[in-house]
Parts: structure tokens; C-alpha cells; sequence
């Protein structure tokens, strides 16, 4: 089988790959364009593509070889499921692997926005600091304050034990369907009430249902004291409004992993102390890349020995 794997993997993931498929690494760092996915379709029998690769409808008007899309990354708002569906391509993902990582990397935001880590980092090393003063970089107690939750799926719930085991917090999330047992003590309300808590962590899927889900109505629900945490997909928190209400001093600061138009991520943003920037590090660590990346094997190992992919995905 004729593979195309679109970004630069680890070195245990692509030997597995080379051993068992003819295999072509693209070593570009750019997402794959419409047109160059469209290619990659009519040439290859399968294609492990990753975030940002243009697998929109456009890119299956012309003739299509592959049979599967093995996507690296639990998130598939870059792949039109139903267009792949129409040219009879499978698409998977790789859910779980990246649950645990995402949910850290949360509670990282959360702790270095509300005790202003990264403010304090900078001014350290621009020779700031003078030494310790009672009032010097005061932030904001993270125990026992509230959480709230936007989407709680694996890693909503994963984040709520980190937060309600770990440090206290009283849990109440907002999630599209009823969720009868989320596995600890919290409560199920609606966007506005979950939008009112002390740390709003969004954590739902990427995709046209749920862009600018938080937007302007949505943060004028948070209180002035409060902080919004993105580890979702950028495009899910309009970022115009989200500057706008940190500019004003409407909420306390905020702390992001993804930006609406990823790698820019605006002046405005760099420009503010209260908010902390990482450049989508969510998973980015070795053994979970690893283990990603041998969940996208392992669907492709079973689509080419006509078995039924692991993470097969459906359309909407």
C-alpha cells in the first residue's frame, strides 16, 4: 500500500510505517493545500495527514486512489468526513492517546495565567527583578476556586479531575448533550452559567458547529475576575472579542494553546501581561506523538488487511 505521511513523525512512528507500507515522508512543515491534498488523493493509496492539512470537499472533485485518511491528532476539523465518505475513504483519528497531555497542559495554563508565571519569567530574564517584595507579581489563588467547563468529553473530564481532586475547585460544565454521569461530583448547566465561574476552560471539538461558541455574549458572562483557557481549536474563541474584553479589564487574563489563524497569533495578544501564549503544545510529548502516531499505523494496518479500522470515523 502507497502511503503519504504529511508532516515529520518520530523516529519509532515512521520506522513502523517504513517496515510495513511503501511509505513517502514529506518533510515540508506547511500544512498540505487543497490542491496538494487533492494530488495526494489521486496518488496514493492512503494518507497520514495531520492538523491543518486542507482536506476540504474542493480536494475530492478530482479522481480519488486513497482509501483512508489515518488523521494524526484526535481533532478532524481540517477533513470534510462526509466528502471522504462520498468517495468511499475511511477517515480515523486517534482518540485517548491525547487526553492526558491536553488536560495538563490546561492546568499549566491555568497556573501560569493566574499566578503570572510567564510575567514573571520575562521580567527575570530582562534583568527586572530586584528581589522579593511583599507585593511584587501578586496573581490569583487557584484552590478551591470554581471551573468551569465548555464540552465534556475526555479531556473536559480529565481536566475536572485534575481540578476538583487536585486543587479543590467545584465543577460545573456545559456540555451539548446530557451527560448523566461525568464520573465526579459537578453539575451540567448552560453556557451562561458555565461562562460565570473563576476559570473557564473551553475543551470542545473544532468544526463549523462550534466556531465562536465563545464570543462576545458568551464572555460577558465572565466576571471581571475570571480567566479563559483554550485548548481546544482556535477558531472556537472569536479572538477579536476575546481582545477586546482583556483590553477593557472585562476579565482578568486568559491562557492559550491555539489561535484562530494558526501561527499568527495577533499583536494584540502578544501585546497584553496577563495572558499566557504556547504554541500548541498540547500533546507535544515524545511518548504521546509516539503513541499517536502508532494508533494512525495501526488504522491503516487493519484498512490494508480488510479489517475495520480501530478509530473509524462517520459522517455527522
Amino acid at each position: 500500500m502507497r502511503v503519504l505521511v504529511s508532516r515529520a513523525l518520530p523516529d519509532r512512528v515512521e520506522a513502523a510505517l517504513a517496515a510495513r507500507f511503501d511509505v513517502t515522508f514529506r518533510r515540508e512543515t506547511a500544512p498540505l493545500s487543497v490542491d496538494q491534498a487533492q494530488a495526494a488523493l489521486a496518488g496514493y493509496d492512503a494518507i497520514l495527514p495531520t492538523l491543518g492539512d486542507a482536506f476540504r470537499a474542493p480536494s475530492f472533485a478530482g479522481p480519488v486512489r486513497a482509501r483512508i485518511l489515518a488523521n494524526f491528532g484526535v481533532g478532524y476539523d481540517h477533513i470534510d468526513v462526509a466528502a471522504a465518505a462520498a468517495k468511499g475513504v475511511a477517515v480515523t483519528n486517534t482518540p485517548g492517546a491525547v487526553t492526558d497531555a491536553t488536560a495538563d497542559i490546561a492546568v499549566t495554563l491555568m497556573l501560569m495565567t493566574a499566578r503570572r508565571a510567564g510575567a514573571g519569567e520575562r521580567m527575570l530574564r530582562a534583568g527586572r527583578w530586584t528581589g522579593w517584595q511583599p507585593t511584587q507579581m501578586l496573581g490569583t489563588h487557584v484552590s478551591g476556586k470554581s471551573l468551569g467547563l465548555i464540552g465534556m468529553g475526555r479531556i473536559g473530564r480529565a481536566v475536572a479531575r485534575r481540578c476538583h481532586f487536585g486543587f479543590g475547585m467545584a465543577v460545573r460544565f456545559f456540555n451539548r448533550s446530557v451527560l448523566a454521569d461525568p464520573g465526579l461530583p459537578a453539575e451540567q448547566v448552560n453556557l451562561t452559567a458555565a461562562m460565570g465561574a473563576d476559570f473557564v476552560v473551553v475543551a470542545v471539538p473544532g468544526g463549523p458547529a462550534t466556531r465562536h461558541l465563545i464570543g462576545a455574549e458568551a464572555l460577558a458572562a465572565m466576571r471581571p475576575g475570571a480567566f479563559l483557557i483554550n485548548i481546544a481549536r482556535g477558531d472556537v474563541v472569536d479572538e477579536a472579542a476575546l481582545i477586546e474584553a482583556l483590553q477593557q479589564g472585562r476579565i482578568a487574563g486568559a491562557g492559550l494553546d491555539v489561535y484562530e489563524r494558526e501561527p499568527v497569533v495577533p499583536e494584540a495578544l502578544l501585546a497584553l501581561d496577563r495572558v499566557t501564549l504556547l504554541p500548541h503544545l498540547g500533546t507535544a510529548a515524545l511518548e504521546v506523538r509516539e503513541a499517536m502516531g502508532m494508533m494512525a499505523v495501526d488504522n491503516l494496518t487493519a484498512l490494508a488487511e480488510g479489517r475495520v479500522p480501530p478509530n473509524l470515523l462517520h459522517p455527522a
